[in-house]
């Protein structure tokens, strides 16, 4: 791929995003036809930022960075920019800052988005929905990781509330959390999207057995 391929690629992943963060309020720089070329162009990176929040929320700056073909200095002033009008929030998890945009979500929430974008505690919230109830042991060989890693996301997932542990490993919000995995499906990975597709059922299945 040639260094205009390149360019052109990311021209056509800024636009894409860029439409939807058009469309949010977002105190954007501006874009008319009177605008600079250098002034349009910050704004497409701006509004394609804020667009890729809003399809990707929890997304951490690596990927913001990198799912967009923007350079870090790049990234790291408009995301600052966007915190600073408040259009969009940041959540420390860990060695990452998630981000959101303002005011969509709840803090349970955040953390929710924010452990269904690791992969690990995804899989195991992915499988606890699906087959409540499992054990550590057998959790453990369903998703193909070892007893000790289950164990070290299953205390961190039981202290944020997401799931219990007292009678085998169960979603304790499993209604909000298929609404995120639903809504937010494609941007996850294919095993979310062949969840999501069945999903429809298992919800109804959750909400109709909670109120016998």
């Amino acid at each position: 791929m040639t260094s205009r391929d390149v360019d052109e690629d990311k021209r056509t992943t800024l636009r894409r995003f860029a439409a939807l963060g058009a469309t949010l309020p977002v105190a954007g720089i501006g874009s008319s036809t009177t605008a600079s070329a250098d002034t349009s162009s910050k704004s497409d990176a701006r509004d394609a930022i804020s667009g890729y929040i809003n399809t990707t929320p929890g997304a951490h700056f690596s990927k913001i960075r990198d799912d967009l073909q923007l350079g870090t200095g790049e990234t790291q002033y408009h995301l600052q920019e966007l915190e600073k009008s408040e259009q969009i929030s940041a959540q420390k998890d860990g060695d990452y800052k998630r981000y959101f945009i303002a005011g969509e979500f709840s803090d349970f929430e955040k953390t929710m988005l924010g452990y269904l974008r690791r992969e690990t505690p995804r899989h195991m919230i992915l499988t606890i929905l699906e087959s409540p109830g499992l054990t550590g042991a057998a959790l453990a060989d369903k998703i193909g990781v070892s007893a000790p890693t289950i164990s070290k996301y299953g205390s961190e997932l039981s202290e944020n509330n997401i799931i219990a542990r007292d009678d085998g490993y169960q979603a304790k919000k499993p209604e909000l959390t298929i609404t995120l995995l639903l809504r937010y499906a494609n941007s996850f990975d294919t095993e979310t999207v062949e969840f999501a597709q069945s999903a429809d059922d298992l919800l109804e299945y959750r909400l109709d057995t909670t109120k016998r």
